[in-house]
């Protein structure tokens, strides 16, 4: 249930001990090296002013070249959990199947798989480090998300303690929830501005198979606009599955 740590789906940060009592996760479960991509990112964010300045014609072509043949073979190669497509197909977007964990949810076409410690996947865009989408399954002894409290005293715990870090500014902007085949899901929308951008995502949570699960999406708050429509098809479209 953490993200990475510069996009709140690049937010992995460590829980504290009042929140492991609060929400009913265990200790032993929480997620290490979570600060250590931290500068990862930010070195990300500042290359990307790089990328920017090149060409239209380099950007796409690096973008077909991963649309071509590069995207496939990432997820076969860092993924060590099974891996399959969804039936349903969505323009522009690519399913994943989590067979092992039990979830699907597709992610915007062009965007690649990344290993980052203490997430169970992660794909990014490789010319907008902030465009990313993480998924966590952690162990918890709840049965329904709804046994934590509202979408709201839910999204704002998990915002302070989990998605951003001490050093962000956060502000939870609206949090919902709905449901799929009888299981309850919380959908949250927030900002984490950080000293050098602003970052605008989205997280969905819900508990099955015995797990706490988290996906978190984003992208920089200058992008926002731009990109809101496939970061609510990238929430939306996350489902769980017994196993």
């Amino acid at each position: 249930m953490a993200s990475l740590q510069n996009s709140p789906s690049l937010h992995p940060t460590l829980f504290l001990n009042s929140f492991f009592s609060q929400v009913g996760l265990r200790k032993q479960d929480t997620f290490s090296c979570c600060r250590r991509s931290i500068p990862v990112l930010i070195r990300a964010e500042q290359s990307s002013s790089l990328a920017s300045s090149t060409s239209v014609q380099d950007c796409c072509g690096r973008r077909q070249m991963i649309a071509v043949g590069v995207t496939a073979p990432l997820v076969s190669m860092v993924n060590q959990t099974p891996i399959s497509f969804a039936a349903e197909n969505i323009k522009g977007f690519l399913p994943v199947t989590d067979k092992k964990d039990g979830y699907s949810f597709f992610y915007p076409f062009g965007w690649e798989e990344v290993v980052i410690e203490g997430q169970d996947k992660v794909f990014k865009d490789v010319i907008e480090p902030l465009e990313s989408v993480s998924v966590n399954a952690i162990p918890t002894g709840k049965q329904d998300i709804r046994e934590f409290g509202s979408p709201e005293q839910v999204a704002e715990t998990l915002i302070k303690k989990v998605l951003a870090p001490p050093s962000q500014k956060t502000k939870l902007i609206k949090a919902s929830e709905h449901d799929i085949d009888g299981k309850a899901y919380y959908t949250f929308e927030f900002i984490a501005q950080a000293q050098n951008y602003t970052r605008h995502a989205l997280s969905t949570v819900s508990i099955g198979n015995g797990k706490f699960y988290t996906l978190t999406t984003g992208a920089n708050e200058r992008r926002w606009e731009k990109m809101k429509d496939r970061l609510y098809t990238v929430v939306d479209s996350f489902k769980i599955f017994n196993v």
